[in-house]
């Protein structure tokens, strides 16, 4: 495929990423006026441009631990799994059903190299999968520890400062972990290892300009939807989510920042009582993330098969 394609479905799957992403990371903090939405992006992707310069072993594992892409057909197979992982999302984003991007690529990924005849690495798309499945509840698990000892601390005007750095341990996360799926794509399509800080840059822009096109309705989905949140929920979930994520970060695992998110919502309504949740809203999410993966590994290695014999 030629290098502008690439390229473009490169900066395609970074804005889709913020359409997808960035709501969601923005939403537990909106009834706050602590980080307004604008500042909150403004810190968001300053953190998706700056720590991969720090850090990029996720990126890693989407690149090279997963499939191995540099074999013969490697760019054609990144490009039916990015197609196909964005087909996905936004099937299901357009029914108000904000999933996994991290999961449709990781599927797509593995679809695509399948069907394409590409090496798979069977023990790493099974550590990503068992790391991506803990997540939610890991970050549930600490909303309900956090909760508490968050009540007694963040009195009065103290949630305002709780909530700054919840907020900005949340982008750090995010950055370190589930965001380098862009930088990912770009290192597939351009053919380059690191991060180049000017590719850093052009992903934050696309991202930001994304989260601000999707932050009304993937936000509503979660901050309104999951439970009737108040102020210390959003709080408690940002810490927790953070936490988590930045710990699946360390061992190498990309993990969905939506699903953790979730997760510690849900965790943080449970620690006021069960029947705070909206259990059925729950489920539906639940339901999107479910399909996710098999549906589109599925996509992708029925596209990759017809693609690769129609040009064999």
């Amino acid at each position: 495929m030629s290098l502008i394609a690439l390229t473009s479905l490169a900066g395609l799957f970074s804005v889709v990423t913020g359409i997808n992403d960035g709501g969601a990371l923005l939403a537990t903090g909106l009834k706050i006026p602590s980080v307004r939405p604008l500042t909150g992006l403004a810190l968001l992707m300053a953190s998706v441009a700056l720590v991969p310069l720090a850090t990029y072993r996720v990126a890693v594992t989407f690149t090279t631990r997963l499939v191995n892409l540099d074999s013969p057909g490697g760019q054609a197979a990144t490009a039916v799994a990015v197609l196909c992982a964005l087909a996905v999302v936004a099937f299901l984003g357009n029914r108000g059903r904000p999933t996994s991007l991290t999961l449709a690529v990781v599927g797509a990924l593995t679809g695509a190299g399948l069907g394409w005849g590409v090496p798979v690495s069977a023990d790493a798309v099974l550590f990503v999968l068992v790391v991506a499945l803990a997540a939610p509840f890991v970050g549930g698990l600490l909303a309900v520890l956090v909760r508490h000892p968050l009540t007694l601390l963040a009195g009065g005007r103290g949630l305002r400062q709780w909530h700054r750095a919840g907020f900005a341990l949340q982008c750090l996360a995010y950055a370190a972990n589930d965001g380098q799926k862009m930088l990912a794509v770009f290192m597939l399509a351009l053919g380059f290892e690191g991060a180049p800080p000017s590719v850093c840059l052009v992903v934050a822009a696309l991202f930001g300009a994304g989260a601000l096109y999707g932050l009304p309705r993937a936000g509503r989905a979660l901050s309104r939807e999951i439970i009737a949140s108040r102020p210390l929920h959003g709080v408690t979930a940002e810490l927790a989510t953070g936490t988590a994520v930045i710990g699946c970060a360390a061992i190498g695992a990309p993990v969905s920042m939506t699903q953790t998110i979730a997760g510690a919502l849900v965790g943080a309504g449970v620690a006021d009582g069960a029947g705070r949740v909206r259990w059925h809203a729950a489920a539906k999410i639940v339901l999107a993330w479910t399909l996710t993966l098999p549906v589109s590994g599925l996509l992708a290695a029925a596209v990759a098969l017809i693609v690769r014999g129609v040009i064999a």
